[in-house]
């Protein structure tokens, strides 16, 4: 923080009101004046008689604090100096509120990105050390009395403007880090956002794809079976008509997520639970489908339960597209791990595409990966095996 912006805050019309500093000048002005008058109590005696000219340094040592907004620095040097030319003509007021309020204000507004903080301290130390010359120099002996109270009440005067500083940068610094902790929040939940509605996105981009192609191959299906035989065409027609409803009833739902407000609630994609449907789907679009299930069932993680269904999902599309026959799926539970197993027939003269523009494996893999889990898959000659394991504790940190 600035010099400039820490006197500004401390000098502001909210710390204390511009109609208070004429109070506070007055007040020290009057107390300045009662201890010309009547000493400090038993410590020292009053003065026989006061002149104008005493009353004219006292008020010079006190008045200037109304404008200590302007200056501290300067206010500091001129109450201090009065304080001393009142010294020198022996009526010296040793605890002169004055020099110690502006005292105080110049420790309070300093900082140390300020020119001048170097110098404050000789600025203090040489003044002190004028009014006290000028106490001894008019009493001729030695100022045990000046030095003693006016010397302690600098210094804390001094010591507590110091604290008060240390205090309020302080409390400067913890709001700075809090607002960055505020700010670093809202970039964490801006980030979960974004992350979330990537997926969102990537599970459109599986659903519309794996629907898209069933319809394909059913309508490809119907278009050949029509001129032979009508009644299973129009089937596939029937068939068609409901995936492509249902496709469009998750893109509207899932649009609708995209389109929440933050903190809205998500709803997840379908999990193992869910394959039963998946593959009454896939079958009845013309690709029959067999599920099978090995091991004892066991509660799946959320991210492992929702990556098992658009794998398997994902893997009956690729069946789709690059089989010839009826597919398998083995959704086997092991004692830590969820196996993935999804077989069909290919022909004996296909060759894979890896660079043909198809993600399907690709996407497999990545998901997989999300969970902690590996993607293997094997190629015989005529058929196509593709292994998933996606385990069931937490994914590796």
């Amino acid at each position: 923080m600035s010099g400039l912006t820490a006197h500004h805050r401390l000098t502001g019309s909210l710390w204390v009101p511009r109609s208070m500093d004429l109070a506070v000048a007055v007040v020290a002005t009057a107390a300045a004046l009662i201890q010309l008058r009547h000493g400090i109590g038993p410590v020292t005696e009053p003065p026989a008689e006061i002149s104008g000219s005493d009353i004219f340094l006292t008020a010079g040592s006190t008045l200037p604090l109304i404008a200590w907004r302007r200056s501290t620095v300067g206010v500091f040097v001129i109450t201090a100096v009065f304080g001393t030319l009142l010294a020198a003509t022996g009526q010296s007021i040793e605890l002169n509120p004055g020099p110690a309020a502006a005292l105080f204000l110049m420790a309070t507004t300093r900082t140390n990105e300020n020119r001048w903080a170097g110098r404050h301290t000789l600025i203090t130390v040489a003044l002190l050390t004028s009014h006290l010359l000028a106490a001894g120099l008019s009493r001729q002996q030695i100022p045990v009395s000046e030095l003693l109270h006016t010397g302690l009440l600098w210094g804390a005067a001094w010591f507590a403007g110091d604290r008060h500083r240390l205090r309020r940068e302080q409390l400067d610094e913890l709001r700075d880090r809090a607002d960055r902790i505020e700010r670093e929040a809202v970039r964490e939940r801006q980030l979960a956002v974004a992350e979330e509605r990537a997926r969102i996105a990537r599970d459109l981009h599986d659903s519309a794809g794996h629907a898209i192609t069933l319809i394909a191959v059913r309508a490809g299906a119907a278009r050949l079976r029509h001129p032979t035989d009508p009644d299973r065409s129009l089937t596939a027609l029937q068939t068609i008509e409901e995936l492509a409803r249902q496709t469009a009833a998750e893109i509207d739902q899932t649009v609708r997520s995209l389109r929440a407000p933050e903190g809205a609630e998500v709803e997840p994609a379908g999990g193992v639970a869910s394959l039963d449907l998946l593959v009454s789907r896939h079958t009845r679009s013309g690709r029959p489908v067999t599920l099978r299930q090995s091991g004892e069932p066991k509660p799946l993680p959320p991210a492992t339960d929702r990556a098992a269904y658009r794998i398997t999902q994902e893997a009956l599309t690729n069946a789709a597209k690059h089989g010839v026959g009826p597919a398998d799926v083995l959704v086997a539970y092991g004692n830590d791990a969820l196996e993935l197993i999804v077989t069909n027939p290919v022909a004996r003269d296909h060759q894979p595409t890896r660079n043909a523009g198809g993600h399907g494996l690709i996407g497999i893999r990545e998901r997989a990966d999300l969970v902690g889990g590996s993607l293997v898959t094997r190629r015989n000659a005529d058929e196509f095996v593709l292994t998933v394991r996606l385990p069931i504790g937490d994914p590796p940190a």
